[in-house]
């Protein structure tokens, strides 16, 4: 597969090294050029030095050939004008953008079909911003994610000694759970995965992940004895990207303090969130 990575930073070269291998063929662009030496000294791939957004630069990365382009630049403009520009002037590959900029995120219709013609959009830092709220909003979990646009869940809880979970065979838990569709997927045990059938015995100490419809994991959580009252009050250290999303998306059912130390940043976003205390430190 023909790969091209707009983008040699901390994201396009994480990219770069989880899918550099005999069957990829990479070309990195970037207009830094120690960037790329520093990938070239460590990989097989090719580079290109100019702006991604530039169609010159993209038809020397040889993007009328490419499978795939993913586009995680540190603009989120350029990501998104590259895409334009793809879809605009070539056909084939798929596109994969980054955005982090909250004003974009919140108006889904930018990237629809008459909008801005990216395949697929990823923000890291939404992804860990929804990570943590699920966190709190099931503080009796390990672990949550969710899956077919939400409307499934996968989490995970600890067995602790003397609990439900102690000692059962996961065949025992079936007449308790099978009603709402839930399914033990995994069990790890000291770090490692074991055998998921109806004869495996759940330990104390180990993880245990289940899956369930959306609406079905409180009441999971309930017949485990791992419901745990909700958490209301909610300090956040740093007010960057992450920390404000937190806020936004916290600030309605929850009482949320932001501490930043930087004055600047501190008023900007203290002027940006509605119901969020905005404390000046460090």
């Amino acid at each position: 597969m023909k790969i091209l990575i707009l983008g040699a930073g901390v994201t396009g070269s994480s990219v770069a090294e989880a899918l550099a291998s005999e069957e990829n063929d990479i070309v990195v662009i970037d207009f830094k050029p120690e960037l790329l030496e520093a990938l070239k000294e460590r990989f097989d791939i090719a580079t290109v030095t100019g702006n991604a957004a530039h169609p010159s630069v993209l038809e020397q990365a040889g993007v009328s050939n490419a499978d795939i382009v993913i586009a995680v630049t540190d603009r989120d403009e350029t990501n998104m004008l590259a895409c334009l520009i793809i879809n605009t002037l070539y056909s084939r590959p798929k596109t994969i953008a980054r955005v982090r900029a909250i004003d974009y995120l919140t108006h889904p219709q930018l990237f629809s079909p008459s909008g801005i013609p990216v395949d697929f959009v990823i923000s890291p830092e939404q992804i860990v911003m929804e990570s943590i709220r699920n966190l709190i909003e099931y503080p009796g979990v390990l672990h949550i994610s969710d899956f077919a646009g939400g409307l499934v869940r996968l989490f995970s809880v600890k067995v602790v000694a003397g609990g439900f979970l102690t000692g059962k065979k996961i065949k025992a838990l079936k007449e308790r759970l099978a009603d709402g569709k839930i399914r033990v997927a995994a069990i790890f045990r000291q770090g490692r995965p074991v055998v998921v059938s109806g004869e495996a015995d759940i330990e104390t100490d180990d993880e245990v992940f289940f899956v369930a419809p959306r609406k079905e994991v409180r009441r999971v959580l309930k017949e485990l004895n791992k419901l745990e009252p909700p958490l209301k009050r909610i300090i956040i250290a740093g007010g960057g990207h992450i920390g404000k999303r937190l806020a936004m998306a916290l600030e309605t059912d929850h009482q949320v303090k932001i501490i930043e130390k930087d004055p600047r940043r501190a008023k900007k976003i203290a002027g940006d969130l509605n119901n969020t205390t905005v404390l000046l430190g460090d």
